[in-house]
């Protein structure tokens, strides 16, 4: 278990609803714009409701089956607003970590197989989105938060595509 002055991982986090999002990724891929980006969704409704976990600097401690995020105490209701500074809200002092985005991730893929689709965060299998640099990350996360997975026929959604370059879900889509 992580003590509250502990190590931190470069990481933002959001609870929403009653799990956090954790948003890995280098310097500058946009981890606090989509910390921001969620809150603005859960307060317009289009996620559940969401609250700042941290922005930055990020604790994780494994706590039993869960790994939870906490804010480094130094930086708690911060987080960085590009073209603003930094600004002041209110935050969740822990959430458990139920999603990992990695921002540009080198394995990022349009149709990701079923084990890119989930990491290893301290011992703990979570749900995880490979977002490649360039790509908007929102509405990746929104759809994984609101949607969920789908059967693939065969494990190949595009064998039966009527146009042959392989870009639809399926042919009869629009009468199934």
């Amino acid at each position: 278990m992580t003590s509250p002055g502990g190590p931190t991982i470069h990481a933002s986090a959001v609870r929403v609803g009653a799990q956090a999002v954790l948003i890995r990724g280098p310097s500058g891929a946009g981890k606090s714009r989509l910390a921001f980006e969620l809150m603005l969704a859960g307060r317009a409704g289009q996620i559940p409701a969401t609250l700042l976990v941290g922005d930055d600097r990020i604790l994780l401690a494994r706590e039993g089956g869960l790994v939870m995020a906490r804010p480094a105490p130094s930086l708690a209701g911060l987080i960085e607003v590009r073209g603003l500074g930094i600004r002041q809200c209110p935050f969740a002092p822990e959430a458990p970590v139920g999603l990992i985005v990695d921002l540009d991730a080198a394995d990022a893929k349009r149709l990701p197989t079923a084990d890119a689709l989930c990491c290893t965060l301290e011992g703990v299998i979570l749900p995880r989105i490979a977002v490649r640099s360039g790509w908007s990350a929102f509405p990746l996360v929104v759809a994984a938060l609101i949607t969920s997975p789908g059967p693939a026929p065969d494990g190949d959604p595009s064998r039966d595509c009527r146009k042959d370059f392989g870009n639809h879900i399926s042919p009869t889509i629009a009468t199934d």
